[in-house]
């Protein structure tokens, strides 16, 4: 049986059992996730749905394609204020960490030429990106900014998270496309694929939150701490 996702406080996670362990996926996963951006943008077949809309934003600017993936990071989650949601460890991270990943990997990567190393990009992209939002969703230590965004709407007004997110990437695409941002089958193949991919590979890279006592890291043995939800 998959081990069930927790909503952990910021204070339950900062007592979680294994904490070093989950840290170390969540910033695996974010980078993965970074790198994951960039290898669909080089691939030239389309972005990801924000990333329409980030790398248009890149273009007609000049700021990199990371200075906006945090900044509309930073934007979303100044939404969740209304909403009544609270970040946590690897909200913040996410915000912040993807964005500076994304820029190293555009930095070190460069377009193919074939069609088929191409696709073979786009595809290897998709998989990657799959594989890293498990792991960072795995570590159990927060939603990302625009996940959150989702949840929260459908915690205030019920709305189902289906609809939501179809409704908000739906939006961002239009917006991008009238930047000029890069749509294409890669967008198509990304918003088909990715739910079903990190449905298939989150048993296996969640990290489960164990019951009961914890020991206080350099404490005596009989002083422990309570984990999972506060």
């Amino acid at each position: 049986m998959p081990a069930p996702l927790e909503n952990l406080s910021l204070r339950a996670q900062l007592r979680v059992d294994r904490l070093p362990l989950r840290l170390g996926a969540l910033f695996v996963g974010l980078t993965g996730f970074g790198i994951s951006i960039a290898m669909l943008i080089r691939a030239g077949l389309g972005a990801m749905p924000w990333d329409v809309l980030q790398v248009a934003l890149a273009e007609r600017t000049g700021l990199t394609v990371g200075t906006f993936i945090i900044g509309v990071s930073l934007l979303v989650l100044a939404a969740w204020i209304p909403l009544r949601q609270h970040p946590g460890i690897g909200t913040l991270a996410n915000a912040v960490w993807v964005g500076i990943a994304a820029d190293l990997a555009l930095a070190v990567l460069h377009a193919p030429d074939a069609p088929a190393a191409r696709m073979a990009l786009l595809l290897s992209g998709i998989v990657l990106n799959a594989v890293s939002s498990a792991l960072y969703i795995g570590a159990q230590l927060g939603p990302g900014p625009r996940d959150g965004l989702m949840t929260g709407v459908n915690r205030r007004w019920g709305l189902p998270i289906g609809r939501v997110r179809l409704g908000v990437e739906v939006t961002v695409i239009a917006l991008g496309w009238l930047l000029g941002g890069p749509i294409g089958v890669g967008t198509v193949l990304y918003a088909v694929g990715i739910g079903p991919l990190v449905q298939r590979v989150l048993p296996f890279l969640t990290i489960p939150v164990r019951r009961g006592p914890q020991p206080l890291p350099g404490a005596g043995p009989g002083v422990t701490l309570p984990t999972g939800p506060q």
